[in-house]
């Protein structure tokens, strides 16, 4: 593991790492912030997956998470969206492909070569942060935004026990019903029991649980009712009796800034559960 850079922030150490990723084929990049704490001492980590487009640099400069975590002592971690570099195929638009790998082992060619998000962020890149940073494995929690939202919906869905809490900001929550899902069909072919892995709202329907959720969603989001359809979520949560609480923020949008303003609330939510 590399170090890009460190600096100081909210009496911690906010640093950006590279190394080289046995899951994608190439170098990746992601950031971790870690509070001062006693020496010898394991903190709570706070997975975050970013959105289409992103990079680990977008949370990192505009998330404002830093003092709500310095004050809880949590760890943060945040990877990037997608493998990186020449040789890994891309192509010329913003929701698909590089900035896009929506949190999914491709099984499709050119594909399936290097986009392999799901093992980077639930297997790889955890292990590497636990042997480097001083994690508690049994604290754990995870969130996102709009794309990440989704990652982080399926992977504490997928992995019961792992995640003592699960958040989001503005999530894809079924991609298999909206066009941004055209990507799982790339992806993953016409696998359809591949593709209802990777869809939140499939998974609860299939029975996957978790004890609770909490979504923050701005209804002055232009991609509201055509790609995020959080009632889809709020009807699959009833029927399957999962405590969701779905705060819609009026007259906020998609961006960083309304992400920013609710991620201190989120995080004193994480922090509770982490505690416990």
């Amino acid at each position: 593991m590399e170090t890009v850079s460190t600096a100081r922030a909210h009496g911690g150490t906010q640093g950006v790492y590279r190394h080289r990723s046995a899951a994608t084929g190439t170098d990746m990049t992601f950031s971790v912030y870690v509070p001062d704490h006693a020496p010898g001492a394991t903190l709570p980590v706070v997975w975050y997956l970013s959105g289409l487009t992103c990079t680990h640099a977008n949370v990192t400069d505009k998330g404002e998470y830093r003092a709500a975590c310095a004050r809880h002592g949590l760890i943060f971690v945040a990877p990037d969206t997608s493998p990186r570099g020449d040789e890994v195929p891309d192509e010329d638009r913003w929701d698909f492909a590089k900035g896009a790998g929506f949190y999914v082992d491709a099984t499709m060619p050119p594909w399936s070569t290097h986009y392999r998000m799901w093992s980077y962020v639930t297997e790889e890149l955890p292990a590497l942060v636990a042997a480097e940073f001083p994690v508690d494995a049994a604290r754990q929690s995870i969130m996102g935004h709009s794309m990440g939202g989704h990652g982080a919906l399926t992977a504490a869905l997928r992995h019961p026990g792992r995640y003592r809490a699960v958040s989001a900001f503005a999530p894809i929550v079924a991609p298999t019903q909206v066009p941004w899902g055209e990507a799982l069909d790339r992806y993953l072919g016409d696998d359809v029991a591949a593709q209802r892995r990777h869809d939140a709202v499939a998974l609860i329907e299939d029975g996957a649980r978790v004890t609770e959720l909490l979504v923050d969603q701005g209804e002055a989001d232009g991609f509201l009712a055509e790609q995020l359809r959080p009632e889809l979520l709020a009807q699959a949560c009833a029927a399957a009796g999962i405590p969701l609480e779905l705060r819609m923020r009026a007259g906020y949008d998609h961006s960083y800034l309304f992400v920013s303003t609710f991620m201190g609330e989120q995080l004193d939510w994480h922090a509770a559960r982490l505690k416990r």
